[in-house]
Formats: C-alpha cells, structure tokens, sequence
C-alpha cells in the first residue's frame, strides 16, 4: 500500500497559473512561490465584490480517536466530487502545524487519492505564513522585554505580564522557565505557546483586511501596569512592526488537490486550544470564485464546528449552506468501548454502544438551524454489516447517511455524498443562528456552550479564572465572544470519558484575554497550550531518499 507522500509524489501538478486561470485570476492577481503555489492578492475580493457568493458546506465530524477520522480527506474528496457531477467547487482549508506534522499524527493534508498538493511544502514551511506569525509574535515579546530594561515607562508590571513566546513545535519542556538569569533583563518567569494558539495567529484568521488587521494587532492586551491598567501592543508601539511582518501572510494561499481542484489554505489554529478555523479572506475569496465552498473545522463539532459557527461566522457574517459530520465505524467502535488493537475485528455491539456520540454531535448542528448529512468514511476493515447498521442507527437519529471511499477512489468515492450535499441545499432551508448572543456575560457564554453543546450539567470558574472574569470587565471584553479550550477526544473536559457522557461538570481553570480577536480563551481540564512530543515522535520516520524525494511524511 502506497503512503500518503508517495501517491502525492506520483501526480503531475497543473501549474498553479493554469488554476489560477480556471478561476478567471490573472497574473497580476497572484504572487508566484514557485510553479505550484501562490499567494492571492487582497485586491481580488474588490474586483469581484458585486459578484455572487457561493454556498458554503462546513465539513466536521464525531469526537476524535486516536486512529483519526479522515475529515480533512472527506472535505477534498467532498470538493473533488462536486466538481465532478458539474459543480464549480473549490475547498478552503487551514495550514498543517509542524508541531503534530513532527509528533504524532503525521501530515494534514488529506490522504490517499484525496490530498492537497504540492503535499510536502503544504505540510513543511508552505509559504511561511506561520513563520511570519511566530516572529511577529516573538518581536512583541521581546519588545516588551526590551521596554522594561529601558526604563519601563509604561509601568508593566512584570507579574503581570500576559504575553508568552511562541514557536510552532512541540516542546513540553517550555511550559514554564525563568529568563533574565543572565542580568541583561529582569528576571520573571516565563513560558512558550505553539504558534497556532498565538492570538496573532487568530487575528489573521478573524481579520478582513489589512486595516483590521493593524486594528486587531494594536488591541492585543500584553500586560498590566502598576495599577492594574491594560497595556495594549499599540501602548509599545508594536502595531506597524507586527502588521508589516504580517503584510503577505494576510494574503490566502492558492493551491490544488490530485484531481485539479482549486484550493486555498490559509492559517492554522488548532481547534482545541484556539478557534480551529481556517481564515475568513480565505473563505470569502473562495466564495466568490466558486459556486461551491467545501471548508473544514478542526477536530470534533463540540470544538471545530460550534467555533466555526460562534466565533468566525460571526465576524466574517458567513451562512452555511448545510454541514457534512464525518463519522467511522472504528471510531464508533472505540467509543463503544473497542481497544485500540480490536478495533479491526467487527463488533456490532460496541459500535451501537458508541453511537450515542454521533447521534449528540447531530442534535447540536441542528440547534444551529442547518442540514446536515452524515459521511460514513471507510476503511478496508469495515464490513458490509457495521456499515448497514451506522445507516440504519442514522435514519433512526432522523439523519441523511451515504458511505465515502474518497481515501482510495478520491472524487469518484465521493459522488453520492455530493449528490447529497446538493439535494440537501436544495431541498433544506438553511436558517443558520448563532448559539447565543452577544450581550450574555462570559460565564453565561460559557455556560451555554457547556450545557448545550458538550451536554454538561454545568461549569465550575477556579478562583483563578473568577478573578479574571472580574478583570473580563476592566479590558471591556463584557460582550467578546468565547473560545472554550478543551480536549479534543471527549464531549467533557475529561478525555476519558467516551461515547456520550452525563452528569459532569466543566472546570474552567484559567481565562484568557485575546481583545485583538475579539474572544476570551476559558482553558478547561488539563488542556495544554504547549504539546509534548509522544515516546517515538514521527519526526524519527521523516527523511529524504537517494533522489532527493521526502520519505516517512505521512
């Protein structure tokens, strides 16, 4: 069986100027990074500012299992179908991290026959968009060093500091460290997040242009001063510097999948420990260049989709057309209670036992008034019986069901789900709403998505994070919306509690303020904003052969 790089390797690329010109862009519309990627400039959403906008189809799935789901794969192939049966379609996705491109989940570009190429710079340094936030991130962190050993001004406080380093690996020995030890600098204690949680790495994401960008940067809370004042990046004279760092990577990313599809990747936030959507210009841009926009949210819809729905719908005063759930039997199977290693063997038992969190996740996306069309995504291993018995448990839950083969077939395993998708559109009002309105207070923000999207009983605010829900008031942040970070394998803050839990409760541990973006982070459980890297990281499989080629990248 071919890896994932080595179908990727096989395919001969369109170059990107003829996928520009597919989509009516000129030359002087895109900025060149090679023959197979470029860089979208800004100006187009003004030229096509009168045209139309098309639908919009989110891609998500059921929670998270350590084998994955395939969502990423089900939202190429998902786009390469449409087109097939005649639809103009692009899909809009995030960047890959190199933090779990180098850990343990290897490389996020789709797999088998369904992947976004060129696969190997997708994966790595792509266009340095990243790289652009992570020292943008970092020259605010030293600015604000370089202000305190200058005479400190401002006052900052330095136990109040609020803006950490930043670097997109995982390294779990930079959760906490001292700095300053050398006497070149006061010493405080100090700590890295990986980029993808940086708030600048949200703002890109949530900005529409480049005057709200330098809006956004300027608001960015970095510390308090002496008498408990926010100190903002503007107050450091920070603005300019950080938007110039930011002035290209703010443009979205054109690219292709296997068959020619058009695609933009453009920014990267996780979904568990920050918003975990790919950015609005991105989405925006694809909307007006086709009929169909096929996008994804990160990890389960409890985290990636209610965020998508509250947090970048909202700014971006998007609509969604109708949500695709990506589900798996062995993921079913697992939350039946199935050991990793059995997970291959059918067990109809565990995987009616482990419905229950699918048929959660459904009831969720139809508090937010859309159609919704459940995408069995195969494996060699499913058989014909725990296949026919997801759809029927599906049809029970009231839900439109269809299998995908979009791993081993791409576009062509995908048709009758995009076949689907359109009679879903057609057929179905969209009458999306959001959660909850903005003038809640943020406990009761939080308190809503709890109760109503992970199903908990209610939240607990440590005396930590009820401390700052006072200070939530002094930085005005009273109607800012929230981003719950959690774990990604449970409904619950508790990644041991599988399949559909009741009777728990939510622990906010910690508050934190991202004014630029507009959100408050609430960090629930033992989420880390930092990973670690696992026991054998697949940075050990990763090299290049005799010829020059990458090996071991998925």
């Amino acid at each position: 069986m071919k890896s994932d790089v080595q179908i990727a390797q096989e395919v001969k690329l369109k170059p990107i100027i003829e996928i520009a010109k597919k989509l009516k862009l000129t030359e002087e519309d895109i900025d060149l990074y090679g023959k197979y990627k470029a860089k979208i400039s800004l100006s187009v959403l003004e030229k096509l500012k009168s045209k139309k906008e098309g639908k919009l189809i989110l891609v998500t799935a059921i929670t998270p299992t350590p084998p994955g789901e395939g969502k990423t794969t089900v939202s190429v192939g998902l786009a390469m179908a449409l087109n097939k049966i005649g639809r103009n379609t692009m899909v809009a996705l995030r960047e890959p991290s190199l933090g779990p491109c180098f850990g343990v989940k290897g490389g996020a570009a789709g797999g088998g026959y369904s992947q976004v190429v060129p696969m190997e710079d997708i994966n790595l340094h792509f266009t340095g968009d990243i790289h652009a936030i992570t020292t943008a991130h970092n020259l605010l962190a030293a600015l604000i060093d370089n202000h305190l050993f200058q005479g400190n001004k401002l006052k900052i406080n330095p136990k109040k500091i609020l803006w950490k380093r930043a670097m997109d690996l995982n390294d779990r020995a930079l959760r906490s460290l001292q700095i300053g030890l050398d006497g070149h600098g006061i010493i405080r204690k100090d700590s890295f997040i990986i980029t993808v949680a940086s708030e600048i790495m949200a703002i890109l994401c949530l900005s529409i242009g480049l005057r709200d960008l330098r809006r956004r940067l300027s608001s960015i809370v970095v510390a308090f001063d002496t008498k408990n004042k926010p100190v903002t990046a503007g107050d450091l004279k920070a603005t300019g510097a950080l938007t110039v760092l930011l002035k290209d990577a703010i443009k979205p990313n054109l690219v292709q999948t296997l068959e020619g599809t058009p695609a933009v990747i453009h920014g990267g936030p996780f979904a568990n420990i920050a918003h975990g959507c790919n950015s609005i210009l991105a989405t925006k841009m694809a909307l007006k260049l086709g009929d169909y926009v096929v996008t994804e949210a990160g990890f389960g819809a409890d985290l990636g989709a209610e965020k998508f729905f509250d947090i970048k719908c909202r700014f971006g005063k998007l609509k969604p057309a109708a949500v695709v759930l990506v589900a798996t039997v062995r993921a079913l199977k697992y939350h039946g209670g199935v050991k990793l290693i059995n997970l291959k063997k059918e067990n109809l038992k565990a995987l009616e036992k482990g419905f229950p969190n699918l048929e959660k996740h459904l009831e969720n996306i139809k508090k937010y008034n859309l159609p919704v069309i459940v995408a069995i995504n195969e494996f060699p291993n499913d058989t014909g019986s725990e296949i026919d018995l997801v759809k029927s448990l599906c049809k029970k839950a009231g839900a439109e069901v269809v299998s995908t083969q979009v791993w081993a077939k791409g576009g062509s395993g995908g048709v009758e789900l995009a076949g689907e998708v359109i009679k879903a559109i057609k057929s179905q009002t969209a009458n999306f709403k959001t959660l909850y309105q903005n003038n809640l207070s943020i406990s009761a923000k939080i308190e809503t998505v709890a109760r109503e999207i992970y199903g908990a009983d209610g939240v607990e605010f440590s005396k930590l994070a009820k401390e700052q829900l006072d200070e939530v008031k002094k930085l005005g942040l009273t109607k800012a919306l929230v981003c719950i970070a959690k774990t990604q394998y449970s409904l619950s803050d508790n990644p041991k509690l599988l399949g559909r839990p009741y009777g728990f409760r939510i622990t906010i541990k910690e508050l934190v303020f991202n004014a630029g973006a507009g959100f408050v982070v609430a960090i629930a459980g033992n989420i880390m904003t930092m990973p670690g890297l696992p026991k054998v990281p697949a940075a050990e499989g990763i090299d290049i052969d005799a010829k020059g080629n990458t090996v071991g990248l998925f």
